[in-house]
């Protein structure tokens, strides 16, 4: 989510098997991520009129009917019949500050899926289901949003992360995905994956340097995507410009792993902008509560109806994104700096910024994609190790977006 959601720096952590789970401890802070993908992994939790089958889940007998009326849409109430998944409890193994999910799902017309957390003290009371966010690829029939702040017990939403109270910390939580479709039709969502990542984040202004772990030059060949040329498209959709940093970053890696919508799915751009797959980004990322298209799982779950596997973490530093690198998964990566923090920047500060880190140097400063950049030509740029981890880890706790195809295995 852009502006910044929280103060911290944290370690690494990445998905590596069916249920990832991925623990570091130290004076820099708590991770832990924790996903389901496969058959194996969604038996484990409650099905209630969902079936795994091909390692997803889906609609086979819903459960119930729920009316909903999308407040950005034609205001008319709806009936859905739904079924849900809802995870056992995962305990981290330290106190739970803030927690992020994503997902990648289909929605044919006509159906959505919700998202809820909770969590549980070490006294063993439970938070409310919180809902993290309703989402649909399409906007045709649904407008996907954030839920706001639903601030009744231990914890808050802050668009797209789950927080808690400031003398509250969770010592387990679960996900809830509810899949709906219209009442008396047959189309049903799926769920590829789902998963969280768990945080307790120190307060800081900067970080130690981390020592690179590259000693010779790795650049990963990431399309250039300028979010500039954009400037004053599409209003609806925030109109571009500097708004737009997310998803031209994502739109960079569905480039780079050859993936990203059609021709035929961007058509409805005007012929007169370039690079409209951007457009097709932003329109498709939106929120239309948080009126952006910087909500963090909204741009992962995009890139996942691609077929790509995509999800957000946070990483304790630039040692561990390259690990990612060397296994030739560039990253999106969330930022904020003030004037004069990040030199050779195509902007002089910015309170949240996104994106692509490509490649280092054989002394390990960042190589990256900037989108803020006037023109494409002027997009790949180099950054100074210890600046970028600055503006990068006490910011926003290390945010990035893993987007890789499945075939790619991950470090």
């Amino acid at each position: 989510m852009l502006p910044l959601l929280s103060v911290g720096s944290s370690p690494a952590a990445s998905g590596t098997g069916d249920e990832a789970a991925a623990a570091t401890a130290g004076n820099a802070g708590r991770i832990a991520l924790h996903r389901w993908s496969t058959n194996r992994a969604w038996r484990s939790g409650l099905r209630q009129g969902v079936a795994a089958t091909g390692g997803e889940i889906r609609i086979h007998r819903p459960v119930a009917t729920r009316g909903y009326r999308d407040p950005f849409g034609d205001g008319k109430r709806r009936q859905y019949d739904l079924g849900r998944w809802t995870s056992r409890h995962v305990t981290p193994g330290f106190g739970v500050r803030e927690l992020i999910a994503s997902w990648n799902a289909t929605t044919p017309r006509g159906t959505w899926v919700e998202i809820a957390a909770r969590g549980r003290l070490s006294g063993g009371a439970s938070g409310s289901w919180d809902v993290l966010g309703r989402w649909s690829a399409s906007d045709r029939t649904f407008r996907r949003t954030s839920a706001g702040a639903q601030p009744d017990d231990y914890s808050s939403v802050n668009v797209d992360t789950l927080v808690t109270d400031n003398r509250r910390r969770y010592v387990s939580w679960q996900l809830r995905v509810t899949l709906l479709r219209l009442a008396g039709t047959t189309r049903t969502p799926t769920v590829a994956s789902i998963g969280a990542v768990a945080s307790r984040l120190p307060a800081r202004s900067d970080v130690a340097t981390s020592a690179t772990g590259i000693h010779q030059r790795i650049d990963l060949d990431v399309p250039r995507y300028s979010q500039m040329i954009h400037t004053g498209e599409y209003p609806q959709w925030d109109g571009g410009g500097e708004a737009w940093c997310s998803p031209t970053s994502t739109s960079m890696v569905l480039a780079y792993w050859r993936r990203g919508p059609t021709r035929q799915q961007y058509a409805w751009v005007d012929d007169s902008y370039a690079q409209p797959w951007v457009d097709h980004a932003a329109r498709h990322t939106f929120d239309y509560r948080y009126d952006g298209a910087g909500n963090w799982p909204f741009n992962t779950a995009y890139a996942g109806t691609f077929g790509l596997d995509a999800y957000a973490t946070r990483l304790r530093s630039l040692r561990s994104a390259e690990a990612f690198i060397r296994s030739g998964i560039p990253l999106v990566a969330s930022i904020a700096f003030g004037q004069g923090e990040l030199d050779r920047a195509p902007i002089g500060s910015s309170a949240g910024h996104v994106l692509v880190i490509r490649g280092f140097t054989a002394a390990g400063d960042v190589i990256v994609n900037d989108p803020a950049a006037a023109r494409s030509r002027g997009v790949r740029r180099v950054y100074d190790r210890s600046q970028f981890e600055d503006a990068w880890i006490p910011t926003t706790g290390g945010v990035v977006y893993v987007i890789r195809p499945p075939r790619v295995r991950l470090p």
